[in-house]
């Protein structure tokens, strides 16, 4: 009997969805694979889409090998806010304006800072993260408020490219947001950081301007775009965090 059976399976993972429930509903819609064995090769965050690699059959036995590509992301840094995870799926923690920079400037500033991006260097695992600290995920330390010492690793950035900065004002940002946001099931906090965010972008009062900046990023397995967000934000002494992430490509699979 031929084999029906993918061995390498491409899943465009959806924004709000976990990696699991991108696996889930592909079995749903492809029967022939709901008693087949599966597991996907690296995570991506619910707030995270594009290209989830997925190994079926035999091949599980090599994710080793696949979970140490190269990853390509698009992503976007939104200025002016900073949360707990990094990214919108989280509480503000800080906030700064970013009027004072003109977009000629902020590039200029951004464009400068990435330079230092490039190549070998430390990375902290963000608190909100699936890392395993002492048999436990750090995500569950920073929900209890726990103590605990949070792990890095090396990583390697081979491409970091400015593409461009954009405004918005604070309506359309919080619509976008919430549309987002709402689209994340389980218990992420979304209520409690919808309402976060509603209070930060003073919906009640005037307009008023934030920028976002859009780059493609080449770099090694592990590395966390959010955590490429929150250090830049550090260099520029502007809160900063990760508005949007893509995964374009891993090694040489791409959608």
């Amino acid at each position: 009997m031929k084999n029906i059976f993918k061995k390498i399976l491409l899943l465009n993972k959806k924004e709000g969805e976990t990696p699991l429930e991108a696996l889930e509903n592909f079995r749903k819609k492809h029967k022939r694979y709901k008693d087949k064995k599966m597991t996907y090769a690296g995570r991506l965050d619910p707030m995270a889409s594009g290209l989830l690699l997925v190994l079926a059959g035999e091949e599980i036995k090599n994710k080793e090998k696949y979970l140490n590509l190269e990853k390509e992301y698009n992503f976007e840094i939104l200025f002016g806010f900073a949360t707990d995870t990094y990214d919108i799926l989280g509480k503000v923690i800080r906030q700064g304006s970013t009027t004072g920079f003109i977009k000629k400037d902020l590039e200029k500033e951004i464009k400068s800072n990435i330079k230092k991006f490039l190549g070998e260097s430390i990375q902290k695992y963000p608190i909100y993260s699936s890392r395993t600290v002492k048999g436990k995920p750090l995500f569950v330390y920073a929900r209890r408020g726990g103590d605990v010492d949070i792990p890095t690793r090396k990583i390697f950035i081979k491409k970091l490219k400015l593409e461009k900065v954009r405004t918005i004002d604070n309506k359309k940002l919080f619509k976008n947001i919430e549309k987002r946001i709402k689209k994340v099931k389980g218990d992420f906090r979304q209520d409690e950081i919808l309402k976060i965010w509603r209070k930060e972008l003073n919906l009640n009062q005037r307009e008023f301007p934030l920028k976002i900046a859009s780059f493609k990023i080449k770099c090694s397995s592990g590395t966390y775009v959010r955590g490429i967000a929150n250090t830049l934000d550090n260099k520029l002494k502007i809160p900063a965090l990760a508005f949007s992430i893509k995964r374009t490509k891993i090694g040489k699979y791409m959608l």
